[in-house]
């Protein structure tokens, strides 16, 4: 079990109910243990950090990426993110949410590959 931040936990259930396009499609296709009978949880807190999804068993984050991610003060955010989740023996999967709206079959493959 890992420590995570109580105060984000609201700001979590409002993530869930308002997902992006990209996360509620890739949502379908992983829920109810679909992919080598894997469990997901969806903007799962660690640390003090939300990630969009997170499998305990394969220790496995999938970050949909949008837009805010491709500048310069998100590129600085992302790694410190994927710095910490590291050091915690997570693998880290980021998409771009276009790849998920546009390719999703490849974007699952690549999930089922790291699993």
């Amino acid at each position: 079990m890992f420590f995570y931040n109580t105060k984000l936990k609201r700001y979590s259930q409002e993530l869930r109910k308002n997902m992006t396009d990209a996360e509620r499609l890739l949502w379908s296709k992983f829920r109810r243990k679909q992919l080598k009978d894997c469990q997901f949880s969806r903007q799962r807190i660690i640390g003090n950090y939300i990630v969009d999804f997170y499998c305990l068993k394969a220790k496995l984050i999938i970050e949909v990426d949008g837009s805010q991610h491709y500048n310069e003060e998100g590129n600085r955010r992302d790694k410190a993110r994927e710095d910490y989740l590291r050091n915690l023996g997570m693998k880290i999967l980021r998409v771009p949410d276009t790849e998920v709206l546009k390719n999703l079959e490849r974007v699952v493959e690549k999930i089922y590959e790291m699993l």
